[in-house]
């Protein structure tokens, strides 16, 4: 604390200067004393020496044995220069051997005499004495102690004034977690009492306003009775699915439904029916917890949508085969058949398919599997399978393997612009190039990689292509990149070994590196990747979560976490303009990291509409084909 530590200092040093006036105007002061005393005693002495002169003059009657009894007296009283005279002779001379420079003259007028006399000045007649200047060391050395141990008590009682100011200094920069933290012995005790008191209620309050915005996301988003995604929940994670040209991935939509459900509960009651349904779900998530970005949903009262991106159409068939077996094992009642009770319909689309063919195709698969008459699954047989995405996961190993061994990875760059139409930073993501210059698109090649266990190298590799071949360029030196890492890659030893040595060794550069992260990579794991984060803060770089908005958590983990920057789901962001839910939700975000240096971005705009109505509502800059689609970095 600069400013309040020279207000101590001034403190300290006006106290210091004060003791130092007033010893300085004690030691004046007896200095003047000694000067007028001695002079005094001086003049005391030539009286005595008129005295004893006039009352001699009167008992004798004459001056004539002066010689006998004055010059004692007068070298007693260190006389140099004496003269006894009557107004035309000298009755008496007397002069001392001893030598001083500067003199005191005394002219007196007696009866019938003058008398002249000439002394030294009366203060360099007396010498300190070896225990005078003991006693006076003494005292300056107990003064001085004294003063220190002063000045160290003042500088004490001080201190808690400094915390208190570094704790203010703290809450000024909106660093609450550290001003919180940071108690220290703050005086007056009071006043850090009630900073402390301020700042629990604060962060109370922040937690409460965390809690109040998923639980806005919540009833927006989210079924009240089963917790999962309801209808308009599926409807915009579809929609970030695809754009004007189709589905952007491969995948699948699986529609279960419970036959009768709603007359069965009005006939078994609420409660054997609900153990039922939720047992269901939670056995129908672990299944999907081992299945990235899969979506699960309620459609209706007794229809449950579930969509896996990046999947093939064998695991489709596994995958459906997995759902009947949990759900045909659930507990029944034994009035209910469970033989014809739940039906699975399967729409498998592919990169370019409509979304509007992708749900009715989905439905006539239900209606199939219904057709059949006992509980089962029907997907109808699907020519128009990616070829691409439909090889063995042996080749997929040997061409990945391939890829990075001969460098095939190509970047592509997408700006970040931000409401001035100026470029924040450039997002990498990269593809591979075939044999045949063929490219393949990163959702297709990184669901198979993070499969294989090779998603740590190709993404290293990416790192090193920004270090070397876009920061490396000595005609760009204030363009930032963001990369994306996964899982996989933050939780693997020898990348983090590798990364934390490269990050040291281009430590100038770390500065423009923007790290992103999953948002649900971060709210699943992260106490595992505390550590990990805290490492890429500490070297420099700038921390990113992205898909903000994919799934309903809380947003607590933005602070926690120190992130820098978090980019909205394009699912939130697609026609936000037309949408007063994903609008509320936003601004409610926006407003609890209010006081914080964290930027909001959004990603997937396609529209004038769309950004005009993010920038009304906040955010800070956007991504997306409005401005630019990603282009491939030569």
């Amino acid at each position: 604390m600069k400013l309040t530590r020279l207000l101590t200092n001034k403190l300290t040093s006006f106290w210091l200067l004060s003791l130092s006036a007033v010893a300085l105007i004690f030691l004046l002061i007896a200095l003047i004393s000694f000067v007028q005393l001695t002079s005094k005693f001086q003049q005391e002495k030539v009286a005595e020496v008129e005295a004893m002169l006039v009352d001699h003059f009167d008992r004798d009657g004459t001056l004539d044995s002066l010689g006998s009894w004055l010059p004692a007296i007068l070298s007693a009283y260190k006389v140099s220069h004496f003269v006894l005279k009557d107004e035309s002779h000298i009755l008496y001379q007397y002069d001392s051997n001893e030598n001083y420079t500067s003199f005191v003259h005394y002219d007196k007028q007696l009866s019938g005499f003058s008398l002249s006399m000439k002394l030294p000045q009366p203060f360099k007649m007396y010498r300190f004495s070896w225990y005078g200047l003991i006693v006076f060391f003494t005292g300056i050395i107990f003064i001085i102690v004294f003063v220190r141990f002063g000045y160290l008590w003042l500088s004490e009682q001080l201190q808690g004034i400094e915390d208190l100011a570094l704790r203010s200094k703290s809450i000024l920069k909106g660093d609450y977690e550290q001003a919180l933290a940071e108690k220290g012995e703050g005086k007056p005790r009071v006043i850090n009492r009630a900073l402390t008191h301020m700042l629990l209620e604060l962060d109370d309050a922040q937690k409460q306003r965390a809690r109040f915005d998923q639980f806005i996301r919540s009833n927006t988003f989210l079924d009240a009775e089963t917790g999962i995604g309801n209808r308009l929940f599926l409807k915009n994670r579809l929609d970030a699915l695809s754009n004007d040209a189709g589905m952007m991935a491969p995948g699948a939509l699986f529609l279960l439904e419970m036959e009768a459900l709603d007359l069965l509960q009005q006939e078994f009651g609420d409660e054997p029916i609900g153990e039922i349904l939720h047992q269901t779900i939670n056995d129908i998530n672990q299944i999907l917890n081992s299945q990235a970005n899969s979506i699960f949903s309620r459609r209706s009262y007794n229809q449950l949508a579930i969509v896996v991106p990046q999947i093939s159409l064998k695991d489709v068939e596994k995958l459906a085969a997995k759902f009947l077996k949990v759900c045909m094992t659930q507990y029944f009642p034994e009035m209910i058949n469970r033989d014809d009770f739940f039906h699975i319909g399967v729409a498998y689309f592919k990169v370019g398919g409509l979304k509007e063919q992708l749900i009715e195709e989905a439905e006539r698969a239900l209606r199939a599997a219904q057709f059949q008459g006992a509980s089962g699954w029907f997907m109808y047989d699907k020519g128009a399978v990616d070829e691409e995405f439909s090889k063995g996961s042996v080749r997929w190993r040997s061409f990945l393997e391939y890829a990075l061994v001969n460098k095939r990875l190509v970047v592509f760059t997408q700006p970040i612009v931000d409401s001035d139409s100026k470029i924040h930073h450039l997002e990498v993501s990269s593809r591979i190039r075939d044999n045949q210059q063929n490219l393949i698109r990163a959702t297709l090649y990184i669901p198979m990689a993070i499969k294989c266990g090779l998603i740590p190298q190709f993404e290293r590799q990416v790192i090193e292509m920004v270090l070397f071949d876009l920061l490396g360029d000595r005609h760009d030196i204030l363009t930032q990149y963001s990369i994306n890492l996964s899982l996989d890659t933050l939780l693997s030893r020898a990348f983090i070994h590798w990364f934390k040595t490269t990050l040291l060794e281009y430590r100038h550069l770390t500065p423009r590196l923007i790290f992103e992260v999953n948002e649900d990579i971060v709210v699943n794991n992260r106490d595992q990747l505390a550590s990990q984060l805290d490492m890429i803060k500490k070297m420099g770089a700038n921390l990113c979560v992205d898909r903000v908005g994919q799934q309903v958590v809380g947003t607590q983990y933005i602070k926690e976490c120190s992130f820098d920057l978090i980019k909205l789901h394009r699912s939130i962001v697609r026609q936000i303009h037309l949408r007063q839910e994903n609008q509320l939700f936003i601004r409610s975000l926006i407003g609890g990291l209010y006081h914080t240096d964290v930027q909001v971005f959004a990603e997937g705009i396609e529209s004038l509409e769309e950004w005009q109505t993010l920038k009304i509502l906040g955010v800070s800059a956007g991504q997306g084909s409005m401005f630019s689609d990603p282009v491939e970095k030569v």
